[in-house]
């Protein structure tokens, strides 16, 4: 007799279960997810056919392939839920985009007949206190890296990226107490810190770090930016008048790598594929290509942070002048 009340009992629950998931989309919901439901539960179906951008279907995978493609698939069903799409994007010829980290729309041919001569004399204490303090870390840099640039390249780009990114969050965070506008700053400098950080994705295609190097790079950041975030909200005018300075150092340090280059003591190898894609390098670029176009990016943030301080050291507010958003 228990069996039997068992039995029934579980039927019942079967039968409660087939109502609930036969009825119809509530009236209350939008007909987007209504029409979503099927996509977001594809992937717990028997996938006989498997759908395709465009409508379209291909026969199920081979068994071999299975579980990858289910995934693949999943990751499509997921996707087409939410209304978000991976897109495809192509090249003039024809071929497919193969970076996601950045797109056809954001490379640029850089300006290379910049004056990489430039220099800033210091007229104040801050000034003074600000180009010291680059020096004590173009000393350090020297003792540990000597004349490995392409190591030294990729410690310095995880460190030229921070203060445009802190810099930015500053004023972005400014801008929302305050109400007002940036005066395009904000872009600017964030800007600038993407483009460091592509100089890093390039550099790590050339040099392998070692163990203790990643290491170091940890600590330096950690460092670093908690140093820099805290003399941003001390003192920006000191703050953007220490990366300008950096920036310079940055200049002479890749011409020093040139010179290497050209003088065959670092092999003068073809240009990492990112490189040529985001600098729109032409075809057969190499090494010493991508180093003209970077000490190139390089002098282009040594004017702004220098342009800002001095924004700051005649008593205005960055907000009150143009940003030079784009300035490659």
């Amino acid at each position: 007799m228990a069996m039997i009340q068992s039995a029934r009992r579980a039927a019942g629950t079967a039968a409660l279960t087939t109502r609930l998931f036969s009825m119809g989309p509530i009236a209350s919901h939008s007909t987007a997810l209504s029409a979503a439901g099927p996509a977001r539960m594809a992937s717990t179906t028997a996938a006989a056919v498997e759908p395709v951008q465009g409508g379209s279907f291909n026969v199920a995978p081979p068994a071999s392939d299975k579980e990858e493609k289910k995934k693949e698939h999943e990751k499509a069903a997921a996707a087409s839920y939410w209304g978000v799409a991976p897109t495809r994007v192509f090249k003039e010829d024809g071929t497919q985009w193969q970076w996601s980290c950045f797109r056809p729309w954001d490379t640029y041919a850089a300006d290379v007949s910049i004056d990489l001569t430039r220099h800033h004399e210091p007229a104040t204490f801050g000034d003074r206190a600000a180009r010291q303090a680059v020096k004590t870390m173009r000393w350090a840099a020297d003792a540990f890296f000597q004349r490995r640039y392409g190591c030294r390249a990729m410690m310095l780009e995880t460190v030229a990226a921070v203060p445009g990114m802190v810099a930015g969050m500053v004023l972005h965070l400014r801008s929302l107490r305050r109400f007002e506008h940036s005066g395009g700053w904000i872009r600017a400098l964030l800007e600038e810190a993407e483009n460091e950080r592509m100089h890093l994705m390039t550099f790590m295609e050339v040099a392998k770090p070692k163990w203790y190097e990643r290491a170091l790079v940890i600590t330096i950041q950690g460092v670093f930016f908690n140093a820099y975030f805290l003399g941003y909200l001390l003192s920006p005018k000191f703050a953007h008048r220490v990366v300008g300075y950096l920036e310079e150092e940055a200049v002479h340090s890749y011409t020093e790598f040139l010179r290497d280059i050209d003088a065959g003591s670092i092999d003068n190898v073809p240009a990492p594929a990112i490189a040529v894609d985001y600098w729109r390098l032409p075809p057969g670029a190499t090494l010493r290509d991508v180093v003209v176009v970077v000490r190139a990016d390089e002098a282009h943030h040594r004017d702004v942070n220098h342009y800002a301080s001095d924004i700051y050291h005649q008593r205005h507010a960055l907000r009150e002048v143009a940003a030079p958003i784009g300035y490659h």
